[in-house]
C-alpha cells in the first residue's frame, strides 16, 4: 500500500510534497483530515494544495524535515507531572537540527505552534530556554537584542519586589 501524499503550500507559494505519515504530528493538519473525512487509510488525497498562510517556504521545509526524522515517534501528549519543562532532555539529532540563527528558531517556534506540532515546538522552546538559563538580565537582553526600556529607579522596585525569589 502506498502511503498518501498531501500538498502543503508555504506563504510565499511554494508546494511540497510530503507523505501522509510524516504530517500526522501536526494536530492542526490531522484534525482538518478528520473534519473532511479524510483520516483513513483509503481516503482521497486533495486535489489543491493547502495553504499555510502563517508559514514561509524555508520554514515549512525545516518543520517537514523535522516530522521525516520524527514521524514514527510516538505523540507528544500533554504531561499532568509537568517533566516536559526539564531543559536538559534534547536528543543529539534535535541539537543539531536548532543549530540555526535566531530569526530561524522563532520562526520555526511559531510554525510549530500554528501547526500544532508539539514535539518540535517542546525542542525549541527548551533550546530558547537553555539559551537564557544562567545569565543575568543584561546578558538576555544582549543575547536577544532587547532593548532595555526601565529606569534604575523602576529596575530597583523590581529587585525589591522579586527579592524573596532570589533567596
Amino acid at each position: 500500500m502506498t502511503v498518501p501524499k498531501i500538498q502543503l503550500k508555504s506563504n510565499d507559494d511554494e508546494i511540497f510534497d510530503v507523505d501522509r505519515d510524516v504530517i500526522r504530528l501536526s494536530t492542526t493538519l490531522n484534525t482538518m483530515f478528520q473534519d473532511l473525512g479524510m483520516d483513513g487509510p483509503d481516503a482521497d488525497a486533495l486535489s489543491d494544495p493547502i495553504p499555510l498562510a502563517n508559514v514561509n517556504a524555508t520554514i515549512l521545509k525545516k518543520v517537514i524535515q523535522w516530522c521525516q526524522y520524527h514521524k514514527d515517534d510516538p505523540l507528544v501528549t500533554e504531561d499532568p507531572d509537568n517533566k516536559d519543562r526539564r531543559t536538559d532532555d534534547i536528543p543529539s539529532w534535535d541539537v543539531e537540527f536548532l543549530k540555526v540563527d535566531q530569526g530561524t528558531l522563532f520562526e520555526l517556534i511559531l510554525a510549530a505552534n500554528y501547526l500544532d506540532v508539539r514535539g518540535l515546538l517542546d525542542v525549541a522552546c527548551k533550546t530558547v530556554a537553555n539559551m537564557i538559563k544562567g545569565k543575568t538580565p543584561e546578558e538576555i537582553r544582549r543575547t536577544f537584542n532587547i532593548k532595555n526600556d526601565f529606569t534604575p529607579e523602576e529596575e530597583e522596585q523590581i529587585r525589591r519586589e522579586n527579592a524573596w525569589c532570589e533567596d
